[in-house]
């Protein structure tokens, strides 16, 4: 099946490699409140909306990019992990991958509903934070475990 948006197979392995060390990084700054001297930066930003400062649409911001650098990173690597070819790509893996990836958008908005309904103040913002990731890592998890339970059928077959 030809199948022109994903990803070559060799991405999977790419995107594992930058997952693990970028969302242990990840985590790791986020207990620690880590920020390097090293990545106070002046940046572009859309806009600048400081909270006792300036509005504006345009402009530039000094800030520490490391939390920008790393959230790419974890969204890149897990695009790559989501959305490479398996193996062997036929009908019925992208079949599996269409369910999960409805799945993944049902549960992942279930989720935020709840959120919305029992979740207040600065714990909600860090659900939001959270929900940028986990509709690819619902995806993911699901995607995988629907591949091992078929192959675990197949070997019953034979």
């Amino acid at each position: 099946m030809k199948t022109n948006y994903l990803f070559p197979n060799q991405f999977k392995i790419i995107g594992y490699a930058m997952l693990i060390p970028s969302a242990i990084i990840g985590v790791t700054i986020l207990i620690k409140n880590y920020e390097p001297e090293l990545f106070n930066l002046n940046v572009p930003a859309i806009f600048i909306d400081e909270v006792f400062g300036k509005q504006e649409l345009l402009g530039m911001v000094n800030t520490n990019i490391l939390n920008e650098i790393i959230g790419v990173l974890v969204i890149l690597s897990l695009l790559f992990v989501a959305f490479s070819k398996e193996k062997q790509e036929d009908e019925y893996i992208s079949k599996i991958r269409l369910e999960s990836l409805v799945w993944a958008v049902y549960v992942n908005y279930a989720v935020l509903l709840l959120a919305i309904l029992f979740v207040f103040g600065i714990s909600f913002l860090w659900i939001m934070i959270f929900n940028m990731f986990t509709i690819l890592l619902f995806f993911i998890i699901r995607f995988n475990w629907q591949i091992f339970n078929l192959k675990k059928s197949m070997q019953y077959d034979q």
